[in-house]
């Protein structure tokens, strides 16, 4: 379409009134739609989830005031808390108990039924094979031998991330061809995570040695 030099100059005039218009609302209507569209928006601190429970910190909460000797809480600074512990403590002793209690005249599959519970499947395995062996039965046959255990808590030998090694003295009563007796040994036994769950890893003789964390 051609236009003359008067009808240029009114469409550039009103297209500069158009723009003008344009802006002028621009400038107005921006902070009410900014305020409108805040309130459809959450807040940093309503986006926030709420604190709840999580369970024991791991690694465990440092302590950041003065060391107070006479209130020092000590599990703030191991990898299990005190209710862990004290299981943990608890099936390291019923462990050797388990381990030292057994007759002659019992299945073996009875014997480590009873330890089952207490120990991983690794350990069960090593364990049922132990107790299962030909040489042994005929031994404890041929002798009538039935033990009684029975454990005491040492100490603690070590802390890892994952377990804990306790030094506990099994003692047994022992029948032996008619005679009664007794022995006693010191076990290095290493209670460990396992799953959801704590267990039995591994034992030996104290003496021997024991390997510590187990991932």
């Amino acid at each position: 379409m051609n236009l003359n030099d008067r009808q240029r100059k009114l469409l550039f005039g009103g297209l500069v009134v158009v723009l003008a218009l344009v802006g002028v609302y621009l400038t107005i209507a921006a902070p009410g739609d900014d305020s409108g569209g805040a309130s459809d928006r959450p807040s940093a601190a309503a986006s926030t989830p709420s604190t709840g429970p999580t369970g024991p910190a791991s690694p465990p909460a440092g302590i950041q005031s003065a060391v107070n000797p006479n209130d020092f809480d000590v599990y703030r600074l191991l990898p299990f808390s005190r209710q862990e512990f004290a299981t943990a403590a608890d099936l390291a002793q019923r462990f050797v108990a388990a381990y030292g209690t057994y007759r002659f005249d019992e299945d073996p599959q009875v014997y480590i039924g009873r330890l089952a519970g207490l120990v991983t499947e690794a350990l069960r395995g090593e364990l049922a094979r132990g107790a299962a062996a030909p040489g042994i039965q005929d031994e404890r046959r041929r002798e009538q031998v039935v033990a009684q255990g029975t454990a005491t808590l040492d100490r603690v030998r070590d802390i890892e991330d994952n377990s804990i090694i306790f030094l506990v003295t099994g003692k047994q009563q022992l029948t032996r061809a008619g005679k009664n007796g007794g022995d006693s040994k010191q076990w290095a036994v290493t209670i460990a995570r396992d799953g959801g769950s704590l267990k039995v890893y591994a034992f030996q003789p104290a003496d021997t040695g024991q390997a510590g964390d187990t991932g």
